[in-house]
């Protein structure tokens, strides 16, 4: 089913946002959400849909966002604006931005990003492109070159970074990605700003473990550990059980861990999953810095594929008295119904104030009317003025 026209609606309660970063999080959870609902829907090889979603939050400014996609062949385009509410009580453009990805041969895919501005004139200008090529070979093995240009104050644009990175098959069973960041200099040169190394390994059974190691230059010329992340992935198909472990060097060079985070992702019910994130940190408010990891977050998520529901809720420390445990303290819900005409898609969250009483501060609905598979793709990019 391909998708084109979207008008959404919003009502938002009188209730003061008193959790701004939690807020954040639910909206990221639920975004997800909305892609995979999104995901589930049949595509055509060619295809072409536009959605637009109008958000308001209290003690926020309203936003509209506008999304297409376009594919015809080798190539495909996909369109993102994001209005705001001006003073007269109209939307007025913010952002734009570009994303147009190639298919050159059965090996190489070209992605050109842009993002555009707009100035107080209400013209559009080009703000930065990101060009990306990435070679395959029969091998597995791949190589990425992507580079990052910024406009200057006379709109011209000037390359700002590049990032290289190779992956190589070391075995059957292994592969090894090592990226190099690389910052221009203001002389047409490039300086090394930042690299990372990642191996990956499958081991016995249904385990693969990923080690990464970020490294930047140091005072005397040697590159210096910054972080390492050790992942472990485990999936039987039915349970998916991921561990990260943070470590970071203190002021005298000492390693230690900084952070913890487990998912647990299992079937409950035929159709049901759901989803346990915790988060472990050094450093939690409210709680004394003694070294030691404590619980600072918990995020669950049960998905119901047959009735495409999902809800979350965030718990945390209660911030008057953070020893007393976890307590949950924001709760969403997100539904998609699908219908011949189109989908509808809602999403509402709760957070807790003060007095422990959870009240609505985001209330969301979009609606997106399906139109036929053989409407005209989405104009290609325009030229930046």
């Amino acid at each position: 089913m391909a998708l084109s026209k979207s008008e959404g609606q919003v009502t938002a309660s009188p209730t003061k946002l008193l959790i701004a970063p939690m807020i954040s999080v639910i909206l990221c959870v639920g975004s997800a959400a909305r892609a995979q609902a999104q995901d589930a829907q049949p595509k055509s090889v060619d295809e072409s849909w536009t959605a637009t979603t109008q958000t308001h939050v209290d003690n926020t400014n309203p936003l509209r966002t506008t999304e297409s996609h376009s594919k015809s062949g080798n190539r495909s385009v996909d369109k993102q604006r994001v209005e705001v509410l001006g003073p007269d009580g109209r939307y007025q453009p913010g952002s734009d931005t570009e994303t147009e990805t190639t298919q050159v041969n059965a090996t190489t895919t070209r992605t050109v990003v842009r993002a555009y501005g707009w100035d107080a004139n209400g013209q559009r200008y080009l703000m930065k492109v990101t060009e990306e090529e990435a070679r395959g070979s029969a091998s597995g093995d791949v190589h990425v070159v992507r580079t990052t240009s910024s406009s200057d104050a006379n709109g011209n644009l000037r390359v700002a970074l590049r990032e290289v990175a190779d992956t190589t098959k070391t075995s059957p069973d292994a592969q090894e990605t090592r990226t190099m960041v690389y910052l221009a200099d203001g002389n047409g040169g490039f300086t090394p700003s930042v690299q990372t190394r990642e191996l990956q390994k499958r081991k016995a059974g249904d385990e693969v473990e990923v080690k990464t190691t970020t490294l930047y230059p140091g005072a005397n010329g040697n590159w210096q550990l910054g972080e390492a992340v050790e992942k472990t992935i485990k999936d039987d198909g039915k349970n998916r059980t991921v561990e990260d472990r943070v470590s970071r060097p203190d002021s005298e060079g000492e390693v230690s861990q900084f952070s913890h985070t487990v998912s647990k992702e299992t079937e409950t019910a035929p159709g049901e999953i759901s989803n346990t994130v915790e988060t472990y940190s050094t450093v939690v408010p409210g709680v004394a810095q003694d070294g030691s990891l404590h619980l600072k977050q918990r995020v669950t998520t049960v998905r119901n594929k047959s009735s495409d529901r999902t809800t979350e809720q965030v718990e945390q420390p209660n911030p008057g008295n953070p020893t007393d445990g976890l307590q949950v303290r924001a709760k969403t819900k997100y539904t998609v119904q699908y219908a011949a005409s189109g989908a509808r898609q809602t999403k509402t969250i709760q957070v807790r104030d003060t007095n422990g009483t959870f009240n609505l501060v985001s209330d969301e609905t979009q609606k997106t009317q399906a139109v036929p598979p053989t409407q005209a793709p989405v104009a290609p990019s325009d030229t930046p003025k």
